[in-house]
Formats: C-alpha cells, structure tokens, sequence
C-alpha cells in the first residue's frame, strides 16, 4: 500500500510550491506514496513576514512522512500544534534548503524559538549563512558513503545552481553524505557538507540544502530527493 507522505510548502525564492509537486507526482505515478500537497496561503515573506497557513494540513495526523520546503513562516496556534504533535512522536522528516528557517515568529511568540530551534533540533543545522546568489556548487560523494541507499543512482559529482549553504558545526548524530564546493563564491569560501541523515524523537531525518529550480532538472538531485523520501519512510 502506498505510504502517506505530506508536502508542506511555501517560500518565494525557490518556488518549492510549484517544483515539489513533481517529485509528488512522480512517485505516486509508481505507486511508492499517496501524496498530500500543502501549499502555503501567503508564498512571499520578507519584509513584512504575515501570518499564513497550510490548507489541509490536519492530514499530518495520518501521515507516515512530513516533506518541508518551507521560509519564514508565521503559523497559527492550531497548525503549530499539529507540527508539534507529529514531530513528538518521532516521525520521519525531509527537509529541503530553506526549511532550515522555516519559521519567523515575532517576539513574544510562544512559537519563537521554532525560529532556530526547528533547523537546529530537528534537522542538524539552524540557518547560518551563504556563499552568495550569483555562486553554484560541486557537489561530491563523501568516501564512506557511497553504499548508502538514499545515492543508489546519484551520481559520484554533479554540478548544481544551488549556492552553497554554510550549516558547520554539524551535531555528532549527522550522517554526512555529499559534500559541497562553492563555485564563484562572493565570500569567504567554507566547503560544506549539502545532504545528511539523523534522528529526531527516534524518526528518521534526511536533509540537503540543494533545491534551487535549476537543480531539479539535474537527475541526480531528483533521485537524491526520491531516495530521501523513501529512506526515511524506511
């Protein structure tokens, strides 16, 4: 039976909301998920960071994996809780370049800490920094890694669009398993590792800060993403 996977996504620079569906898609068409497609009510974010929503997201309760590919979202209590509550019962997670900085509660939120806290406790890293918007990245197998299912059919180095994230120091758990070069970089340049594998309340967790439009038209990204989904549905 097809596993229960739900996409969370909204943010304006990368157009998760319009590039994600078609991993969705491409999976159900093989019969690997149902997919449940949650697109924010409000896409832009900065400067002004409003409240918005995710139509549909009470599926949560029923799913077997969260995707996120989420920026600087202000949610309201009751969708908060939701998150909260399939994150506590150690569910598997994906998570895509942005979704390190998911959310941008205001002060005085009870929700502020989520503002780093989602990134940091539950993905491996908080938002930290990048090499600069005009920059892309070789993207390289680490030595070890190269047996792990989420790169069967990845290629041992590609190129991407993708400015290359600063996420180090990585927590001890994180399993790194591609390895970024950034290319033209407008500042200080600091290899970093661009996808990994850890656990959350004893949930899965796969993230990459890969995603940029231009990289799901590289195959190796779309099966990186593939893989990653059906890594952490185990």
């Amino acid at each position: 039976m097809p596993k229960r996977v739900v996409f969370i996504l909204g943010e304006p620079e990368y157009q998760s909301h319009v590039t994600m569906p078609t991993i969705a898609e491409e999976l159900e068409d093989r019969g690997e998920i149902r997919a449940s497609i949650c697109i924010s009510s409000h896409i832009p974010d900065n400067p002004d960071f409003p409240e918005s929503h995710f139509p549909g997201l009470e599926a949560l309760a029923e799913a077997d994996l969260a995707v996120f590919y989420t920026r600087f979202r202000v949610l309201p209590d009751e969708q908060m809780r939701i998150i909260q509550a399939y994150l506590d019962a150690g569910r598997p997670v994906v998570g895509l370049r942005t979704s390190t900085h998911s959310f941008r509660f205001p002060e005085g939120s009870p929700w502020r800490s989520w503002n780093d806290g989602f990134g940091r406790d539950v993905l491996g890293t908080p938002w930290i920094s990048h090499h600069g918007g005009q920059s892309s990245t070789q993207v390289t197998t680490l030595p070890g890694a190269e047996g792990h299912p989420i790169l069967e059919g990845v290629e041992a180095s590609f190129h991407v669009r993708s400015w290359l994230y600063k996420v180090l120091p990585l927590p001890g758990d994180c399993a790194q398993l591609l390895w970024g070069v950034p290319l033209g970089a407008e500042r200080e340049v600091q290899e970093n590792p661009v996808a990994w594998t850890r656990a959350h309340q004893g949930g899965r967790v796969f993230y990459t800060s890969l995603g940029h439009p231009d990289d799901l038209a590289v195959p190796s990204v779309r099966t990186l993403i593939m893989n990653g989904i059906r890594w952490a549905l185990g």
